[in-house]
């Protein structure tokens, strides 16, 4: 499927999944997909869509004389959907690439994390760093920075799932030995699940930086979006949003 099926492939699967509309203010079409905490998930009680990425970028676009609008979409779709101008920002823990640099703007990071993996304990005595995965059987979310790295491992089998959550339940049926995604969306998986039938490789696998996602054809919308992160680092609510979202994984 070329570059720009997929885009209105993905558009029509958006589903507006939070939002903060004002009469006054200018409203940014921003797309995420749920399924990636803390950075961005659906609260399973009162099913709105909330998260670390959700409140910086609600945070940012207060402060720049913006309300959101903001949508559910694959995240594979998401890239597209900005260089057509369906959306106007794309926030879903994006690392930051030379590749996707070429297509897309992005902010200064956000955040700085890297890649770990996520593995079933039948294995722990075979597994124990990045290289044990050499030949195993590897799910990942399609499009992502871990899918990439998990096809670069010597003869790993890597399955691609449309979802973090989709891969974590495949992990857990057995279908792959391994998970391989953002190290803090896999620690924040197992302090809120509990799961006692998977463990997490001790080291980061790689340093990344995420950024928040915008056209090159809207350069003033990017140093917009960029002066309100430097605002709230500055303001310290970049701070009071970390601690919200990460203190239950670095207790």
């Amino acid at each position: 499927m070329n570059f720009f099926k997929k885009a209105v492939l993905a558009a029509s699967l958006v589903v507006t999944a939070a939002s903060t509309f004002a009469e006054d203010k200018p409203v940014l079409r921003v797309a995420t997909e749920p399924s990636f905490a803390p950075f961005e998930f659906m609260d399973p009680n009162s099913q709105e869509l909330v998260g670390f990425d959700i409140d910086v970028i609600n945070a940012i676009a207060e402060l720049e004389g913006f309300a959101t609008d903001i949508s559910s979409m694959p995240f594979d779709g998401q890239i597209p959907a900005i260089v057509t101008g369906q959306i106007d920002v794309a926030i879903s823990g994006f690392t930051i690439t030379k590749e996707r640099e070429k297509i897309v703007n992005f902010t200064e990071p956000y955040y700085n994390g890297g890649l770990g993996a996520l593995v079933n304990k039948k294995v722990q005595d075979i597994v124990k760093t990045a290289k044990d995965l050499e030949g195993k059987a590897i799910c990942a979310q399609i499009g992502t920075s871990g899918a990439m790295y998990a096809q670069q491992i010597p003869g790993a089998v890597v399955t691609q799932f449309n979802t973090a959550s989709e891969a974590f339940m495949e992990l857990n049926k057995g279908t792959c030995i391994a998970s391989v995604n953002d190290k803090p969306v896999l620690e924040y998986y197992l302090a809120t699940t509990g799961n006692e039938n998977l463990y997490l490789l001790n080291d980061y696998f790689t340093h990344e930086n995420l950024g928040i996602v915008t056209s090159k054809k809207n350069k003033k919308l990017s140093d917009q979006i960029n002066d309100g992160l430097k605002k709230i680092k500055a303001n310290g609510t970049y701070d009071k949003l970390y601690k919200k979202w990460f203190s239950a994984i670095t207790k």
